[in-house]
């Protein structure tokens, strides 16, 4: 009975963790990508087809919740539909700082602070719970429900603390932008070369690729007047979706960031 127990216990870890993509550049790539949609297609939604900022957040959310249904279903990890959440995760997380800062006028330091407190509360629970915060190690539906659940304030947090100190604090988008990527490289620096814990590498890592894909997208479709190129919500939001949608298409056909369980 032990065995049989430890079997069935073995097959269904194998199952959820094909539905976490392999940590890989293209990973990182999506990611970021997924992250400057986020920005460039709230602001698209919000300001160039009028919806409102409520409208929106209702509208995005329910996409959400669709995708989040499909991906709680599958069996195992399908990259259109596990990138979908996250580009639409992306989204609502932006929409939900915007909606404190623009709509309730709440400042972008204290909304910062607010999603600190709920990323970090996330991260506790899921921690007290599962022992753990490994990508690597999410087998069971309750583990996959903090996996998102911290994604999204993840999203929100990145999109406060870029708007925080590319505007509240004057940086500007590309130095804030270039400021995170710096960040992120000395992280990169730390794990490799100076075995920094890998989860805590992933994570802090994960954090910051959000504000600096937000300030990559303002810079790109800000206008001049406002520090950036100009090329506009629209346009941007184009463009990265397409990259974005061609390697998803690649990676369903190669398996790329597939783990050898899956395939």
């Amino acid at each position: 009975m032990g065995s049989l127990a430890e079997n069935l216990i073995q097959t269904n870890r194998q199952n959820m963790l094909s539905k976490v993509p392999q940590v890989t550049i293209f990973f990182w790539i999506i990611k970021i990508m997924a992250t400057t949609v986020g920005e460039t297609a709230a602001d698209f939604l919000n300001d160039n087809l009028n919806f409102g900022p409520t409208n929106t957040t209702i509208f995005m959310s329910v996409l959400l919740i669709i995708a989040l249904f499909f991906q709680f279903r599958t069996k195992r990890y399908v990259p259109s539909i596990y990138w979908l959440a996250v580009v639409l995760i992306s989204v609502v997380g932006t929409l939900g700082s915007d909606n404190l800062a623009d709509n309730l006028g709440v400042p972008l330091n204290i909304t910062t602070a607010i999603f600190f407190v709920l990323m970090a509360v996330s991260f506790l629970a899921w921690y007290l719970s599962e022992r753990t915060l490994s990508i690597h190690s999410i087998y069971t539906a309750k583990r996959e429900a903090f996996y998102w659940l911290a994604i999204l304030f993840t999203f929100a947090l990145g999109t406060a603390a870029g708007d925080w100190i590319s505007e509240g604090l004057n940086l500007g988008y590309l130095n804030s932008a270039l400021m995170f990527a710096a960040v992120i490289g000395i992280v990169t620096i730390a794990h490799y070369l100076f075995k920094m814990n890998s989860v805590l590498a992933f994570w802090i890592a994960y954090i910051l690729t959000r504000p600096f894909g937000a300030s990559v997208g303002d810079y790109l479709s800000q206008s001049n007047h406002n520090g950036g190129l100009g090329l506009g919500t629209t346009g941007t939001s184009i463009v990265f979706l397409v990259v974005i949608l061609c390697l998803v298409t690649y990676l369903t056909k190669t398996r790329r960031d597939q783990s050898p369980l899956a395939n």
